[in-house]
């Protein structure tokens, strides 16, 4: 979560340490001061901001996304709702070599602490390196009373909030699109 995903420029004779250093010293700069003051604000420490943020980026490329993508997690950890976010059970499988590219919904019971349909809060560290925006996202969430989204599978989400809304989102976008392919 620490090492920023950043194109470097570097010579064939640079090490793994050197490399490291560079990917965190890059990182220390973009975590500048102003997202370290929103995040403490928001009562979150460097760690909870860096795995929040790890988990927007995983969630969704869409750049005007994140902020929403973020408050949508945000809301849930405020009222104490789990997490249920299908990029920290990927990762879990990932780490115990059992993910095969489909999540099935016998793999959202997987015991793990990033298994966030399981254990509430965040998990315990990043599942990603978290670029700029999904920092920025995590220190500041958008003001929205979102609890829920679901894939419109076209790269963007279908926010609601409430879990009907959802439950409808969910047979648009899920259930009747891939009965349709």
């Amino acid at each position: 979560g620490y090492l920023f995903p950043e194109t470097y420029a570097v010579s064939h004779h640079v090490d793994a340490e050197q490399l490291v250093r560079a990917m965190v010293d890059r990182f220390n700069k973009v975590l500048t001061a102003d997202l370290r003051d929103a995040a403490a604000t928001r009562q979150m420490t460097v760690r909870q901001l860096v795995t929040l943020a790890s988990i927007v980026e995983k969630e969704t490329g869409a750049t005007d996304e994140r902020p929403t993508v973020a408050a949508v997690y945000a809301n849930r950890l405020k009222i104490g709702m789990g997490l249920q976010c299908d990029p920290t059970v990927i990762y879990a499988l990932q780490r115990a070599g059992r993910f095969d590219g489909n999540l099935r919904r016998d793999d959202l019971a997987f015991d793990s602490p990033y298994n966030t349909y399981r254990y509430p809060g965040l998990p315990p560290g990043p599942i990603a390196a978290p670029g700029r925006g999904a920092l920025e996202a995590a220190a500041n969430p958008a003001d929205v009373d979102y609890l829920y989204f679901v894939s419109r599978n076209d790269g963007t989400h279908a926010f609601a909030k409430t879990l009907d809304e959802h439950n409808r989102n969910v047979q648009k976008f899920q259930v009747q699109y891939f009965r349709r392919r």
